[in-house]
């Protein structure tokens, strides 16, 4: 069977720590698969705000994700701290894929690696948007 393979963010953008909750663990007593998309969720809205941004306004537009791919590398328990790191790839006319990678600051090691490929939305009109030229001009001043 075929794997998923995701390359590790190549320009970090920004890094935060994210401390995994006992509504993270499953009956398996570690991080449930679902968790890893919340995380990934935080990271991006961390991310967002850092710029004076949020998810329903950049510039006036919002994103929606419009796929995702996890890779688990390692277990994660609870009291677990997550330490990650996020970058851009793939861009195009109407988003690009987020990458992340969450490293455990107990055993250093890489626990996921995730990718969300986001897509602007004006939410008037209800249709995909191309990314605001703004948006654009603030990446590339912060890289």
């Amino acid at each position: 069977m075929a794997r998923i393979q995701l390359d590790p963010p190549q320009n970090i953008l920004f890094r935060t720590e994210l401390h995994i909750a006992i509504a993270d663990i499953n009956y398996g007593g570690h991080m449930g698969n679902d968790a890893a998309l919340r995380l990934a969720h935080e990271a991006r809205l961390r991310w967002l705000k850092s710029l004076d941004y949020n998810e329903l306004n950049i510039e006036g537009f919002g994103i929606i994700v419009s796929d995702a791919a996890v890779m688990y590398r390692a277990e994660v328990f609870h009291g677990d701290v997550l330490h990650v790191e996020l970058g851009l790839a793939d861009h195009n006319k109407y988003g690009f894929d987020i990458i992340y990678s969450a490293r455990s600051t107990r055993t250093q090691q890489e626990a996921l690696r995730i990718k969300t490929g986001v897509v602007f939305f004006d939410y008037q009109q209800r249709k995909v948007s191309p990314v605001p030229a703004v948006f654009t001009a603030r990446l590339a001043a912060t890289q």
